[in-house]
């Protein structure tokens, strides 16, 4: 599968794709360019992004030799 870059720039992300990837309208993705390479990664929101690393239920608390008094 191949995609053209119109005279306008813009290229046109074929339906299957889209859906594969869950992409929908007024999504914002973030364009990396790596090695001559372009990736669009998708912008997630900070509230959705809570926990993405695995739960956040730890406590941690500096030891008082650590602080400044």
């Amino acid at each position: 599968m191949t995609v053209t870059l119109s005279s306008k720039y813009q290229v046109v992300i074929p339906r299957e794709t889209r859906e594969r990837l869950g992409w929908k309208p007024g999504q914002k993705l973030q364009p990396i360019v790596w090695k001559g390479q372009l990736q669009l990664v998708p912008v997630v929101p900070m509230a959705e992004a809570y926990g993405i690393f695995g739960p956040a239920d730890f406590e941690f608390e500096r030891p008082d030799e650590d602080r400044e008094f």
